[in-house]
Formats: structure tokens, C-alpha cells, sequence
């Protein structure tokens, strides 16, 4: 199973909801598309599932993760000039499904945001890449955000409290799925690499080991490569679906 070819991308998107299962996830995938997309005006804003606690690589108290990689998405969420960081309650890394409660909070996070476009992780697994895009945590966040998009966040009876809240039905239009198979609408990042690396160093808990600059641009060369785009850029790379 793929994905269908990707549509062609609207034109005027105000605001852009970016939907993940845990801190560093958007970064790692999205961060340089991210920079573009807050340098052309779009509102961007995060939701993370969870706060990462099952992550790290050092000997830093389990009870301290959650409340570190918080600081750290927050931060890296700067870096490239998001501002409205939310987190979710009650979600385990590791342990995320894509359960009717899931995807009510989802909803009600589209309905209060009202967002244009919505970026999240595929919900479909690559096969020949196990580790990292195809984490369980990773599907489940994609297919519940694909879910609270269609039918839910746009169908009136669908969470009948939510209404009552005052969060009325909105209908996204757009959404692009990150980590998939064959993604093949690519976003040349060149200009905004220094930004993406910067969002990426400060989830310390997670990249301290790392070399930064040159995981960076190996990665987005073979990935703007891949596309076709000139030698010497810098891309990632996306599934992009129209919704109505």
C-alpha cells in the first residue's frame, strides 16, 4: 500500500497545524519546510501527543524526560519561528493508539486552531525502513490526526460536547504527511538549513551524539537528489492530499 501522486498544494493557507507523537519528531522530518512556511506568514502551531518520556540517550532521571523535552521542543520550535507549542495529557511514548479519545483531542485542537493545512506523520508503514517513520507511535498519530481531519473535526454530531464548548465544525483542506512511502512533493530547504539544525540541537536529549551539520545535509542532499533538484540543495520530502 502507497499513497496516491500528490496534489497540488493550495496557494493560500493562513494557518498550518503540525501534529506529532513526540518532541523532535516535527524537527527531525519538518523543521526546514516549517521555517519556510513561518517566513511566508502561515501561523504555524504544534501538537504533541506525548512528551517523550521513553526518549534519551543519557543518564537523566526518567522523571525528569518529560519536563526536559518539553523545554526542548519549546525551544526548537523557536528556532524556527513557531510560537503556540501545545502538548497533550495522559499519552505515553511508546503506548499511543489511535483510540476514539485520541482522536476527540485532536479534533477539538483542530476546531479551536482552524487550520488550513495539517502536517503529520504517515500512517502508513515503510516496509524497507522500520526504525524512526514507522514507529508505532508515529502510525498511530497519523492515522488519528487523519481521522479527527476526516470525518470528524468537519461533521457537526460527531463529539456532540465539543460543540458545547464552542468549538464548531472546520473543515481542513489540506494535509501532508511526512515519513511515508514515496513521498514525492519535495521542498527545497536550503536557505533555511541553519534553522533546521538549530531546531534539532536543542532536543540535547535526543542529538547530543550526533554531528549535526553533516546528518543534516547528507540526509536533505540525498533527498533533494532523489527529486531532481540541482546539485548542492538541500530538500525534504512530503506526501501532500487535498481533503475536500
Amino acid at each position: 500500500m502507497s499513497f496516491p501522486a500528490s496534489a497540488p498544494v493550495l496557494s493560500d493557507v493562513r494557518r498550518a497545524l503540525a501534529v506529532f507523537a513526540h518532541p523532535d519528531d516535527v524537527d527531525f522530518g519538518c523543521a526546514g519546510t516549517v521555517a519556510g512556511w513561518v517566513e511566508e506568514g502561515v501561523e504555524v502551531a504544534y501538537l504533541l501527543v506525548s512528551r517523550g518520556d521513553a526518549g534519551g540517550f543519557g543518564d537523566t532521571p526518567r522523571e525528569e524526560m518529560p519536563r526536559l523535552r518539553e523545554e526542548e521542543q519549546r525551544a526548537a520550535a523557536a528556532a524556527v519561528g513557531v510560537r503556540q507549542v501545545e502538548f497533550l495529557d495522559g499519552w505515553t511514548d511508546g503506548a499511543i493508539a489511535p483510540t476514539l479519545g485520541l482522536r476527540r483531542e485532536i479534533t477539538a485542537v483542530i476546531r479551536r486552531f482552524r487550520p488550513d493545512r495539517v502536517l503529520t506523520s504517515s500512517p502508513l508503514r515503510r516496509w524497507e525502513h522500520l526504525a524512526g517513520p514507522s514507529h508505532p507511535d508515529h502510525l498511530a498519530v497519523g492515522e488519528a490526526t487523519t481521522c479527527a481531519i476526516y470525518p470528524d473535526a468537519r461533521n457537526p454530531f460527531a463529539y456532540p460536547e465539543l460543540l458545547a464548548d464552542g468549538l464548531e465544525p472546520w473543515v481542513v483542506r489540506e494535509v501532508w504527511y511526512a515519513g511515508g512511502p514515496g513521498p514525492d512533493h519535495a521542498i527545497d530547504v536550503t536557505a533555511h538549513v541553519d534553522r533546521k539544525v538549530a531546531a534539532m540541537r536543542a532536543h540535547r536529549s535526543q542529538t547530543a551524539h550526533l554531528d549535526l551539520e553533516t546528518w543534516v545535509r547528507d540526509r536533505l542532499t540525498t533527498v533533494a537528489d532523489n527529486a531532481g533538484l540541482p546539485s548542492g540543495r538541500l530538500a525534504e520530502a512530503f506526501t501532500v492530499l487535498r481533503t475536500e
